[in-house]
């Protein structure tokens, strides 16, 4: 049985957004399989921090939990027949049980003596839908929901890219990662999880997107910054030096006498918030000194240093 999504991310009912979001980061950070090779419980720990968020991280489906509307898994529970519908509705009699609802179980019911109807026949019409054929089919349980984790590089959550995804169930599928996902996104693959035992319609399948960290950039909201290493030659004159960026190597001028510290701004190099919005690449110049003995660039120094 699912557990509370509150208890699981260990937020109160009355949580902020940006509370709820901090817990889920945390605990999926602590617990993602990658880091918890030899913790036979990670995995399943993982699934159901990401199912808890899942209900709590969507305003709609957090209140619909909240109004008992949807249970932990995010499917909708049962909320008994409602009394003004059917036969009940129209009036009062032996059999209602006090709230309108009548089925005429009793003695004199339609459903008795030689009226030739057993009572199950009702039970079956009323879980009865109509196909795209026409006839009447009995409804159907869903299949599960499959959840999957998909771990991709910066530039592919950046860019967009198409992963093959091995499944629980043996099957290997092509997922489209969309541009511009961030950690902990989920996506919904519809009827394509488990199939049902009862013949009603295939489960989802949600995919929840880890993005692997970048040896080159470090994640500044919608920039990416990137500490270059620059020679002493180029910080006191000036040149040109080659940049990595997510789309490969640019090259980015360097002004004379750029001290460690200094910010260079690469506009729309960074990380696509839409179409018409995209981040920069900050890059902050780190001065290197020569690590072999260069006796001009020192004597040069000391003139300086000595003031002559």
């Amino acid at each position: 049985m699912t557990k509370d999504p509150y208890q699981v991310l260990g937020v109160s009912r009355s949580a902020t957004e940006a509370e709820i979001k901090k817990a889920y980061r945390r605990l999926a950070k602590t617990w993602h399989p990658d880091h918890n090779t030899t913790d036979a419980n990670a995995k399943e720990k993982f699934s159901e921090i990401n199912t808890a968020y899942e209900i709590l991280g969507e305003d709609s489906k957090r209140k619909q939990f909240d109004r008992g509307e949807i249970d932990a898994d995010g499917k909708p529970r049962f909320q008994g027949f409602d009394p003004r519908a059917g036969a009940g509705a129209a009036g009062g009699g032996a059999g209602e049980g006090g709230n309108g609802f009548h089925f005429g179980f009793g003695p004199g019911g339609p459903f008795t003596g030689n009226a030739g109807i057993d009572p199950s026949d009702l039970f079956a019409d009323l879980f009865k839908f109509k196909g795209r054929d026409g006839r009447s089919r009995r409804a159907s349980a869903a299949g599960a929901d499959i959840r999957v984790n998909a771990t991709i590089s910066l530039a592919d959550a950046v860019t967009g890219a198409t992963k093959r995804l091995a499944f629980p169930d043996g099957r290997v599928l092509e997922v489209k990662i969309p541009a511009g996902v961030t950690e902990g996104k989920t996506i919904r693959l519809k009827e394509q999880g488990k199939k049902s035992d009862t013949g009603g319609v295939n489960g989802d399948a949600y995919v929840t997107v880890h993005v692997s960290p970048d040896p080159r950039f470090t994640i500044d909201g919608l920039n990416l910054r990137h500490h270059l290493p620059v020679p002493l030659e180029v910080a006191v004159l000036g040149g040109r030096m080659r940049v990595p960026t997510l789309q490969g190597e640019v090259e980015l001028d360097i002004p004379p006498r750029s001290s460690t510290g200094r910010v260079l701004r690469l506009r729309g190099r960074g990380i696509p918030e839409s179409k018409d919005v995209t981040g920069d690449l900050l890059v902050s110049i780190d001065v290197t000194v020569p690590q072999t003995s260069d006796p001009e660039l020192e004597a040069l120094l000391r003139r300086r240093r000595d003031g002559l």
